[in-house]
């Protein structure tokens, strides 16, 4: 029997919908806000987004599970492009392990809003060791949530990576291949491209990225004014890490208002060094150190997240077709959120049209 939902009642729904590219510029602010708005959808899919008063009286909905969020502001569920939920020598634990480690990380992610993760494998000193890492990477994708792999070849892996690509294509264990600024990081990513893996590059290899066509280019931070012209002119993708730079001794930060004003496509993540990866938190810091604007920051973080992993045609922006997964925040302005620093604010977070996790209210004894 087809399940459906009505979501409905929202003070701010933002849907994202716009450009079939990456947002940029001005585009970059623009969050399709529709007041009073409803969500209708059936088996996990969005089917129709509009006024309330309009989805209320569609002959699906009259007999719709309601969500009344009244009050509230619904968006689309973060997508955050750059996590490490492996964070310890991988040659020193079990695969089993590795998976609770890497359940923790996403017990903390899911209920703070992100719905849909990019997981990168960490360091690993052999080809056993990396491979067990992709291995548990990909088994998580049986969870009820996006996540992509990629094959991250830094540290050791940058010595082994060529060998192991066809291993990892074959068994798919990855959907991307990455390399930072190493000699080799050329004619490895070539090689990943011609198996068939999208491919990306670490922050100081932007000329490269442009060369190879890469989706992404992660962790940016010391970009130039001709890096951003080079990212204006290509589909790649600048991943920002705020709360990386908070973490950091010297509170260095990437130069995001350049990179926008110069026209280049930026996506917040939380980042390699995150212990926490909270989108909210993330979303706060970019507003308050990075000096996005509240529109700006969530769409970074939402439908350039996804196409930063191109998974665009099916999440980051509330439209029908896509996947729905929303975030229900208690708050009456999503221009509010930046204030709210360290604070959990998601009243329920919905993954594919199941509610999967739910802020419970405080029962005071009666008076």
């Amino acid at each position: 029997m087809r399940k459906v939902t009505l979501i409905r009642g929202a003070r701010q729904l933002l849907t994202l919908r716009g450009p079939s590219g990456p947002r940029r510029g001005t585009d970059l602010r623009n969050l399709g806000i529709i007041e009073d708005g409803a969500v209708l959808i059936a088996d996990g899919v969005i089917l129709e987004v509009g006024p309330t008063r309009r989805l209320e009286n569609l002959a699906l909905a009259r007999g719709a599970e309601e969500i009344d969020v009244s009050g509230s502001v619904v968006l689309p569920g973060f997508v955050d492009s750059h996590v490490h939920v492996v964070r310890v020598a991988a040659q020193e634990q079990s695969p089993r392990a590795l998976r609770t480690m890497a359940l923790r990380v996403l017990d903390e992610a899911v209920p703070c809003g992100t719905t849909a993760l990019e997981v990168k494998s960490g360091q690993a000193l052999t080809e056993a060791a990396k491979l067990k890492i992709l291995r548990v990477q990909a088994a998580l994708g049986e969870l009820p949530l996006t996540l992509v792999s990629t094959f991250l070849a830094e540290g050791g892996a940058a010595v082994f990576g060529e060998r192991l690509l066809p291993a990892v294509r074959r068994r798919k264990l990855a959907q991307f291949a990455e390399m930072g600024r190493q000699a080799e990081a050329c004619r490895f990513l070539t090689l990943a491209r011609e198996l068939g893996l999208g491919v990306k590059v670490g922050d100081g290899a932007i000329a490269m990225a442009a060369e190879l066509g890469a989706t992404a280019v992660d962790d940016v931070l010391d970009a130039t004014e001709r890096d951003a012209m080079l990212l204006s002119q290509s589909q790649t993708v600048a991943t920002l890490s705020a709360v990386a730079g908070f973490d950091a001794r010297d509170r260095r930060y990437a130069p995001a208002r350049m990179l926008i004003e110069h026209g280049a496509a930026v996506a917040l993540a939380s980042g390699r060094d995150t212990d926490s990866p909270n989108m909210q938190m993330t979303v706060a810091l970019a507003c308050r150190a990075m000096h996005l604007t509240p529109a700006e920051a969530i769409a970074a973080a939402t439908i350039n997240g996804a196409h930063a992993m191109r998974r665009a045609g099916s999440i980051g922006s509330i439209e029908a077709g896509k996947s729905a997964d929303l975030i229900v925040l208690g708050l009456a302005d999503y221009r509010e959120l930046p204030y709210h620093f360290g604070v959990n604010l998601a009243n329920l977070v919905m993954i594919r049209g199941r509610v999967l996790a739910q802020k419970s209210e405080v029962q005071w004894p009666a008076r």
